[in-house]
């Protein structure tokens, strides 16, 4: 990397309270990316940066060990594991320590059980909530919309990943990149690993089908990542254009998570929003559905907010209608679904038709994906684009976001500490709606209350907003506004009559004009966001009153 790229962090660091991350992406161990977020640490610490290394792994690499001589080592934190000491990177010490950066390798790494967090992408979430700018490494691999690519492509089932948005947020971005061969030979002299692993990896992991593969899927990721900060730029002020992406959810789809991984790649490469639908039909009630059912939903639903999706629930047998109306209201452009259950002879001649078919036939300008979601052998997929090989120096492409800024619809722009309601107590949904939509509608004339909890309840009834993963999303387009409006709720003690998985902290409620949809789709899309994120979500949850939420909001909003 050059001296320049390594002043564009420092510049940032210096002028950033809150943490910045940047990210060095490869392919594979052994292309270099330790090796180069250690040698950017010590040009940081020349210029005067109080850099410590939070956790790296040398894996024996006498090259990389010598680079850590000189720089301020977190001492690890030691938790036992069925019976074995395992070393973790202690976050807590790295938080009292307060570096201006700290070095975290592989990001996508799985803490042992008993640790602060699950995963180490979110004790990196913690340091930057705290101010603290850190410098990762990472394989593309390890991304959860790759999962199937790279199982199919390497045959090789990654266990440890990490969701999309962790490396779609990152401040910089920087591609270690060496050649197939190049690695290789660095593997044959024992700079990767032990001599006793050598011949091991090359049969199997590190065997050049394997190397071009993820290869090519690094560069493909980096142009992706490329793209979308340029879009960024564009002075469009937020706004949804048509062409969004829905996925269509079955309780019992089998590869439901293949849908899932599918539409995120195709969301991020057309730069739209996606949305995640479920129709629950009475078949598929809570109390009629077996409970290993239930978990499997569950799990891909939190799967479908992981990779950055925006879940709809709704109930009712007719699914096709659904799907379509839903597809009419948020200007959905590609619909992405699974195999069909096999219709049979009789039913056909009855009429009868799969769910695919029946959208083919009556979604006028909508792109049908129908994917194999069947079971199926993992076998080597065929690479259908081939790259020029590089020379022998590695090639580094740094993604930055784009120093333009540019006018966006914010949360701190549309409400005020008045919109804000905390409650200390247990509270029912009907309590909740009925004070969010009062604190909506009390600036606004244009606003009844009556009407907009009305079609709020209208729209609870399709489907529940209230589902999971600690946050409500209420809405409702409303007749004779003008603007939208919006209100926070905070419940300490969560929502007493809704049980989920995780107890819903935050409900945002929105309401929008009636006839402007595209309203909607912008403000939903900015809070799902926001309330992804580890770094807000923090903040709000130190806050004491309604001044210091609003405070919060202002401060992110000013941050993103």
């Amino acid at each position: 990397m050059t001296t320049e790229r390594a002043d564009d962090f420092l510049r940032m660091i210096r002028r950033s309270q809150r943490g910045r991350l940047k990210v060095y992406l490869g392919y594979a161990a052994g292309v270099g990316k330790t090796y180069q977020m250690l040698q950017e640490a010590h040009r940081l610490q020349q210029a005067g940066v109080d850099v410590v290394v939070g956790l790296v792994e040398t894996h024996g690499r006498a090259e990389t060990a010598k680079l850590i001589e000189g720089l301020e080592v977190i001492p690890r934190f030691l938790q036992q594991h069925r019976g074995i000491i395992v070393e973790e990177m202690d976050v807590n010490a790295i938080l009292r320590r307060k570096p201006q950066v700290a070095l975290v390798d592989e990001l996508a790494h799985s803490n042992v059980p008993g640790s602060r967090n699950a995963k180490r992408y979110e004790d990196v979430q913690d340091l930057l909530a705290a101010g603290i700018h850190v410098i990762t490494t990472m394989n593309v691999q390890h991304l959860e919309s790759l999962y199937d690519v790279v199982e199919r492509a390497v045959r090789v089932k990654v266990r440890e990943r990490l969701p999309d948005s962790v490396l779609a947020e990152a401040d910089q971005i920087v591609n270690v990149d060496l050649t197939p061969e190049d690695l290789q030979e660095r593997l044959r002299e024992g700079k990767v690993y032990p001599a006793e692993r050598i011949s091991t990896a090359f049969d199997n992991f590190f065997r050049t089908p394997n190397l071009e593969n993820l290869r090519e899927l690094t560069l493909r990721e980096m142009a992706a990542q490329i793209d979308l900060r340029r879009h960024e730029t564009l002075p469009e002020d937020g706004a949804i254009v048509p062409d969004q992406v829905m996925v269509c959810l079955s309780s019992r789809g089998p590869n439901s998570e293949i849908l899932l991984r599918y539409a995120s790649r195709l969301a991020g490469k057309l730069n739209r929003n996606w949305y995640v639908v479920y129709v629950q039909t009475p078949s598929e009630e809570a109390t009629v559905i077996d409970s290993r059912t239930q978990r499997l939903l569950s799990g891909v639903l939190t799967l479908a907010k992981e990779l950055g999706a925006m879940v709809f629930t709704y109930k009712g047998e007719d699914i096709t209608g659904t799907i379509l109306r839903f597809a009419r209201e948020y200007q959905v452009g590609h619909i992405v679904t699974g195999s069909p259950a096999r219709v049979s002879f009789w039913k056909r001649i009855m009429g009868k038709k799969s769910i695919p078919e029946f959208l083919m036939e009556q979604a006028r300008g909508v792109t049908i994906v129908v994917l194999d979601t069947k079971p199926y052998e993992t076998v080597a997929a065929r690479s259908t684009l081939f790259i020029e090989e590089e020379s022998q120096e590695a090639v580094k492409i740094t993604s930055q976001k784009p120093s333009v800024q540019v006018q966006k619809t914010t949360i701190s722009s549309l409400i005020n500490e008045s919109g804000i309601i905390i409650w200390d107590n247990p509270v029912d949904t009907a309590h909740v709606l009925e004070k969010l939509v009062k604190s909506a509608c009390n600036n606004a004339l244009a606003c009844d209350f009556a009407t907009g909890l009305v079609a709020v309840r209208e729209r609870e009834a399709q489907g529940s907003t209230f589902y999971s993963e600690g946050v409500a999303f209420p809405h409702a387009r409303v007749a004779g506004l003008d603007k939208p409006l919006v209100a926070l709720g905070l419940t300490r003690m969560g929502i007493s009559d809704v049980t989920t998985e995780k107890p819903i902290k935050y409900v945002f409620l929105s309401l929008t004009p009636l006839a402007k949809p595209e309203v909607q789709l912008q403000l939903m899309a900015v809070a799902a966001r926001t309330f992804q994120n580890r770094y807000f979500l923090k903040s709000v949850e130190l806050a004491e009153n309604s001044q210091q939420v609003y405070a919060a909001i202002k401060e992110w909003d000013q941050s993103v």
